[in-house]
């Protein structure tokens, strides 16, 4: 339990930036979810499409702090190679 001011305001921070982090990172998931279907489906068109939206969403939550650059750069080689795969 918080028992001076500043800490009880750090807990108020930090209830408000686990909100925005919290979606933060469910968009990203979603964004990877849909390249993940589309890979799955053996679509190349739409998983390159979502690709290409996945990778910014990914990078920009690396930005905000959300995930740490490798795993992003990890994750989104690993997808490419994969969307490359399979035409």
């Amino acid at each position: 339990m918080a028992n001076t001011s500043s800490a009880k305001k750090n807990v108020r921070k930090m209830a408000r930036k686990t909100v925005v982090n919290k979606s933060r990172r469910t968009m990203v998931r979603s964004n990877l979810r849909r390249v993940e279907d589309a890979i799955t489906a053996g679509d190349k068109a739409a998983a390159t499409a979502a690709l290409k939206v996945a990778e910014p969403s990914m990078m920009r939550a690396v930005s905000k702090g959300v995930y740490h650059k490798n795993t992003a750069s990890r994750k989104i080689s690993r997808l490419s190679k994969r969307v490359k795969a399979i035409g």
